[in-house]
């Protein structure tokens, strides 16, 4: 058992990887709302934004309303130019974010893009290409995984060997669509990705993180467009099944078809089953019990304890970042493991078997 992991599990407080004005970023495209999210969890691991660029000054006036410190840039290359911006994060339309990268990276910045990193496999050779060139990190922000309290909990308690070696996790990524409110590219999955790539991208990380694999191969994907006539092209329900290489497997399910009266945009679920109990995971919402989310059911032969672990363990990945961009090291989430999922989902959308309405 790692320290790190008995620190977690005590609720041993995270402090910011490093003093204030050390580690600074600039944030370009904000297309997605994971900006917020990506901004704040880098701001309470102690960095500072020092500047955003959208060509859209409408984007622009709403982030630096939430995060003031942010200079307004006029272009990504006053981004790249600025010698004290360590880190460039990115939350534009999926298929302009490669660009972004690579013109990063080309500048001597590390990257950490939303997900998904990249709509084509293409894509995904520049940026290893990329990655290779300059040594600079590329990450991906696998928000379910690294942003969530309770899967950092959960994947603690596995490492303690909470519920022995693990054999299979089933995981459950469902939206709310809200059509009218979304954007043309979001129905376009040469710009946004399609499906799995882009949700499911979530669920392989999170079976690397919980059974401690860097590789798998896909049994079955299929996706569908039940609702979207109108966008031909579009899919709204997709799943695929893994097996890894010692025998782990996983079934995935992503779709969006959250219904109104949900008070929050997704149930996710994650069921971990071991050799010596079973983890489930109700991330976001415990349906008629509370409206928050961490919620960790654990069962083994101990016995039976549900836990709200809101607050307890924070977000180390993005503690991580900061000290890898600072130090050269690689610590919040390893360069092939990011590729390497991101290369399953685009994959999986690849071989899907698609079967219509």
């Amino acid at each position: 058992m790692a320290a790190s992991d008995i620190d977690l599990i005590s609720g041993g407080a995270i402090g910011p990887a490093c003093e204030p004005g050390e580690f600074q970023f600039g944030f370009s495209g904000l297309d997605h709302g994971h900006a917020y999210g990506m901004s704040s969890a880098l701001i309470q691991a102690g960095g500072r934004v020092a500047a955003v660029y959208d060509p859209d000054p409408a984007k622009t006036a709403a982030y630096t309303a939430q995060f003031p410190q942010a200079r307004v840039a006029a272009s990504l290359d006053e981004l790249l130019e600025d010698p004290s911006v360590s880190l460039v994060a990115c939350a534009a339309v999926p298929s302009r974010r490669i660009e972004t990268g690579l013109a990063v990276q080309g500048a001597g910045k590390h990257f950490f893009s939303d997900k998904p990193g990249f709509v084509s496999l293409e894509d995904l050779a520049r940026a290893r290409s990329s990655v290779k060139k300059t040594g600079r990190i590329w990450a991906i922000y696998y928000s379910e995984s690294v942003h969530n309290e309770a899967a950092v909990y959960a994947g603690a308690l596995i490492r303690q060997g909470a519920v022995g070696k693990v054999l299979n996790v089933v995981g459950l990524g469902p939206h709310r669509m809200a059509p009218a409110t979304r954007p043309d590219w979001f129905f376009d999955p040469s710009r946004a990705g399609g499906i799995l790539t882009d949700l499911a991208s979530h669920q392989i990380e999170q079976f690397f993180f919980f059974t401690g694999v860097e590789d798998a191969r896909i049994l079955m994907s299929r996706v569908r467009n039940v609702t979207q006539p109108g966008h031909p092209d579009f899919q709204d329900f997709g799943e695929l099944a893994l097996l890894g290489p010692g025998g782990e497997s996983g079934y995935f399910r992503v779709d969006w078809f959250t219904p109104d009266g949900l008070g929050i945009w997704g149930d996710g679920r994650v069921t971990i089953l071991g050799t010596e109990g079973f983890i489930e995971i109700r991330k976001y919402i415990d349906i008629g019990r509370d409206p928050q989310g961490d919620h960790v059911y654990l069962v083994n032969g101990r016995g039976e304890e549900h836990r709200k672990v809101t607050g307890t363990v924070g977000f180390p990945f993005f503690r991580n970042l900061i000290l890898d961009c600072l130090r050269g090291t690689r610590t919040a989430m390893g360069q092939d493991h990011a590729f390497r999922v991101a290369e399953l989902a685009l994959q999986a959308q690849e071989s899907a078997l698609y079967s219509g309405a």
